[in-house]
């Protein structure tokens, strides 16, 4: 009967998929979502007929009908519970989603001029790539950094070269997204100091900072200390800023690094929903009201090549985290029900071989990031397996979103597919695949014990596994890497990074530390290492310490050298 299937009989359904058939006396066969039946005897069987799948090996059929479609009060309208089609009643006629480019390397001067750069060309928002030493929590000096010193990111070492970074960008009118994690408290309290210089006070500042431990230890692996005093330091970060900083994201939900490590679109629904639901219990048992906090979360989802796939990815996630917000945690404002998202096309589906052609395939994830309603969005630059983008290719890039917004006309109209009997059918599927994730995790004790236990980990290798399994053996098409090759080398200008951008920056932070008040900084540690054990009378969070020390010019290796020593480092256990 159309319409009269439960959530309980799609998620049911979907679990079968996903599980597949029950053996006695072996553990059961699961497929993931990339394997076929036929891949599981070891080789590709050409006799077989071809399955039409999506990439998350979700069956399809050849045409969809009226009955494939559940009832339309419960897909609701635009900007209506469940939001399936959109955080707001008129999409993007009302507000076009932020053009965030993404950017970061070499010196701060560096990352500097690209910023103004790409405010000139149009983007109406800065979003910042550090570098690994950084990202890791090591000063430019260290010896780990060699030879990785604004390689990959901008380097930042120091309140000073914070100041740097953002010099003539008025920090009171732009938003800022920050790609950061592990060290994401000293990065925030460089920025609150920055503006404050600036006349600019916490509660004014607008932006997004990434702090998402939990997919570190699922995906990406630049931690510092293990996951349950990570999680303490979050959990501070996400009181200071409720309490301080009524405008800022504190906490972005990243599904995109769980993809790119090898998840399925399902995979990467399920465990980014799984993490911001573990977030959501950790800020509970900090004593913040549910509706204090929520309507601050954000998410960062992939966008990957399957077309379909990707615009029922996101409108499957508002529906869930709606859901989720308002029956399981009891959230009575609206906007605490709103899964707001950024979105990056695929990094991960870029190609050495033909570069060009990823001019193409970021179109495509592109229009898919709008069809599905984000509300931010970065497109990859089709150089980026080769180097750092070029001030050219991330131009091109940008216009790319330009072209969408002002020419295709997907933007008049809010979820211009909603109705669409495949795309409200996969929708569903999604949906009910992702919760048996979900429902899973909650059995193991939440994502924190499931990821204690490796299960994420191990989703994500064995899909990867089989991705890679599939284009190994041309079952899937990548072109121009195993279907309509050429002979032909790539011939692309690339952007380089000079030696002499670390030797300035190891000059730089030396310099700082002779010309600091010595005792200051000496104190200023100290209190950071007190705030971490506990001991301090007066300092009880870690963002009100490292504030401090920043202010008194600690560098970020040494802030972080205090939570190798009070909370120990992390290793992986490498679960297979």
């Amino acid at each position: 009967v159309r319409g009269q299937t439960s959530n309980q009989d799609r998620e049911s359904k979907a679990e079968a998929a996903l599980l597949g058939p029950q053996t006695r006396g072996s553990r059961a066969q699961r497929l993931t979502p990339t394997q076929s039946p036929r891949q599981t005897a070891g080789m590709a069987d050409s006799s077989s007929p071809r399955r039409y799948e999506t990439m998350s090996g979700v069956p399809l059929k050849v045409s969809y009908k009226p009955e494939d479609v559940r009832p339309y009060a419960e897909i609701g309208d635009p900007g209506q519970y469940p939001f399936t089609r959109g955080v707001h009643e008129t999409m993007y006629r009302g507000k076009p989603w932020t053009m965030r480019m993404f950017a970061g390397f070499g010196t701060p001067e560096d990352t500097n001029n690209r910023f103004h750069f790409l405010l000139k060309a149009g983007q109406t928002g800065l979003s910042t790539a550090f570098d690994m030493p950084t990202l890791m929590g090591y000063d430019p000096d260290n010896e780990r950094s060699l030879g990785e010193v604004g390689r990959e990111g901008v380097s930042i070492g120091s309140i000073d070269d914070m100041r740097l970074l953002f010099s003539g960008i008025p920090l009171r009118e732009v938003t800022t997204s920050m790609t950061i994690n592990a060290p994401a408290v000293y990065l925030l309290a460089c920025y609150i100091a920055i503006a404050e210089e600036q006349g600019v006070g916490p509660h004014e500042l607008r932006g997004t900072l990434q702090n998402d431990m939990l997919k570190e230890f699922i995906a990406q692996k630049e931690w510092i200390s293990p996951i349950r005093p990570a999680i303490r330091i979050m959990r501070d970060m996400q009181v200071y800023c409720t309490e301080q900083m009524p405008l800022w994201n504190t906490i972005s939900i990243s599904g995109y690094h769980i993809r790119e490590a090898g998840a399925t679109a399902v995979q990467e629904l399920a465990f980014t929903l799984a993490d911001g639901i573990g977030y959501v219990q950790m800020s509970l048992e900090a004593g913040l009201p549910v509706d204090s906090f929520a309507p601050r979360l954000s998410f960062f989802f992939d966008v990957h090549n399957d077309f379909f796939e990707e615009i029922a990815k996101f409108r499957a996630a508002r529906r869930i985290w709606a859901k989720t917000m308002r029956e399981r945690f009891g959230a009575k404002n609206p906007r605490s029900w709103l899964l707001r998202t950024h979105a990056q096309t695929a990094g991960v589906s870029l190609t050495a071989q033909q570069p060009l052609n990823n001019v193409v395939r970021t179109t495509m994830q592109a229009l898919a990031a709008v069809l599905g309603g984000t509300q931010s969005l970065h497109t990859n630059s089709y150089d980026e397996t080769y180097a750092l983008p070029t001030e050219d290719a991330a131009t091109l890039a940008l216009r790319t979103q330009q072209i969408i917004a002002e020419e295709s006309g997907v933007a008049q109209v809010a979820d211009p597919l909603g109705g669409s009997y495949f795309v409200e059918q996969l929708t569903d599927e999604m949906e009910a695949r992702a919760m048996v994730y979900i429902n899973k995790i909650d059995t193991m004790g939440g994502i924190v014990r499931a990821i204690e236990e490796g299960y994420p980990q191990r989703e994500l290798a064995n899909s990867a596994y089989q991705f890679q399994r599939a284009v190994d053996a041309g079952e899937r098409v990548i072109v121009g890497v195993n279907k309509y090759r050429t002979g032909e080398g790539a011939k692309i200008p690339t952007l380089k990074i000079e030696k002499e951008v670390e030797h300035k920056q190891v000059e730089r932070i030396k310099t700082l530390r002779q010309n600091r008040d010595p005792q200051a900084a000496l104190l200023a540690i100290d209190g950071v290492r007190k705030a971490a054990q506990g001991t301090d009378p007066h300092t009880h969070n870690l963002m009100v310490a490292v504030l401090a020390a920043v202010k008194a010019r600690v560098t970020l290796g040494e802030v972080c050298d205090v939570f190798r020593e009070v909370f120990g480092e992390h290793r992986d256990p490498a679960y297979l």
